[in-house]
């Protein structure tokens, strides 16, 4: 199979193009496109031949829903029931844009979808490019983040390509994407609400519209592992490169001084070794004999979110054998930074 890419503007997408794009969805095909966080895999959300092949296509277990994506916030009741006025806040101050809500499913949406469970994960997308194939496909679109299971997520189209190429009839490619992680996930079923996923909507924005959320990491255990998952992003091994990611955590110095101290050794060794860091930190191993990608200051967290799976990409595509990082704060996009980087870590060092 021929993947093919149709280049459009990420600000005013040539309607020709959607129009194709959104044919190849309507006949069953997977596109994929940009959002706002990160490029999704689309596939008719109607059609349970084409929501099958978005598994086949990832190499996905059965047991990780989908999230649906719709056209606007006024179709949320044709996926969804029983939809409370917390919900209904949430979408008014942030939709369209990067928040997930977990709600009680309409009866005909897809097992497949959900994982056989009696919830739905539903949002609208920021991206005009995305809105665009959702509003001239006239369907609801599942769109898992358009990549082989478990690798690092794609922010472009390339990234894409390097998946998925010959196994996908087309990529909408509209350069990078803005955000560069993916939605946050919030369950609304029961009360506190809570996150299941952090990402690009932070926990303190959502807390200063609705009061107390619930957030603690989670982590599927070994044996969870096959069980159907409320949410995406949820098993323990997750958006990882093909090299070894060691995440060092502590104080930003302690952690600092393991990070140099594991790298000088391992360094002796002959191994090639990569360093994915802020700005800030690169300094410090500027006489070390290793690959380095910057993440930018890590007082903008908004270029590190963005930067992030293109330095883990950018890290296995020079053939580093391990990366080194550090964990950065825990507040705004830092709680899905962090969140990430646990999950692509195959060591976490303390």
């Amino acid at each position: 199979m021929k993947t093919k890419v149709w280049r459009v503007d990420p600000n005013i997408p040539d309607p020709r193009l959607l129009a194709e794009a959104a044919q190849a969805i309507l006949e069953g095909k997977l596109v994929a496109f940009p959002t706002e966080t990160v490029y999704g895999l689309g596939a008719n959300a109607l059609d349970r031949q084409a929501v099958q092949r978005v598994f086949v296509a990832k190499g996905r277990p059965a047991q990780d829903p989908l999230i649906v994506h719709l056209a606007s916030a006024e179709l949320l009741s044709q996926v969804a029931r029983d939809i409370p006025p917390l919900a209904e806040r949430l979408v008014k101050q942030f939709w369209p844009g990067p928040l997930t809500l977990v709600l009680w499913k309409q009866p005909h949406v897809l097992d497949e979808i959900t994982a056989g469970l009696p919830t739905v994960a539903v949002r609208v997308p920021a991206h005009p490019v995305a809105l665009g194939l959702l509003q001239v496909s006239g369907v609801p679109i599942v769109a898992p983040s358009a990549n082989r299971f478990g690798h690092v997520s794609p922010t472009t189209a390339q990234h894409v390509l390097e998946d998925l190429e010959g196994l996908i009839e087309g990529i909408l490619d509209a350069g990078p994407t803005p955000v560069g992680v993916e939605s946050t996930v919030l369950d609304v079923t029961g009360s506190p609400p809570q996150v299941l996923r952090p990402g690009g909507i932070s926990l303190e924005a959502l807390q200063s519209l609705i009061g107390p959320v619930v957030y603690s990491a989670r982590f599927a255990e070994a044996g969870d592992q096959l069980a159907p998952q409320r949410s995406p992003g949820l098993l323990a091994k997750h958006y990882a490169p093909r090299a070894e990611l060691w995440l060092f955590l502590g104080g930003k110095e302690q952690a600092l001084g393991k990070m140099r101290e594991t790298a000088e050794r391992l360094s002796s060794t002959g191994r090639r070794l990569g360093l994915l860091v802020s700005e800030e930190d690169r300094g410090l191993f500027s006489d070390l004999p290793l690959v380095v990608y910057s993440l930018g200051s890590e007082r903008q967290l908004d270029k590190v979110a963005q930067r992030l799976y293109a330095g883990l990409r950018s890290l296995d595509r020079r053939g580093v054998e391990l990366i080194f990082a550090r964990e950065m704060a825990t507040e705004g996009l830092g709680w899905a930074i962090c969140d990430r980087l646990r999950r692509a870590a195959s060591r976490v060092v303390e």
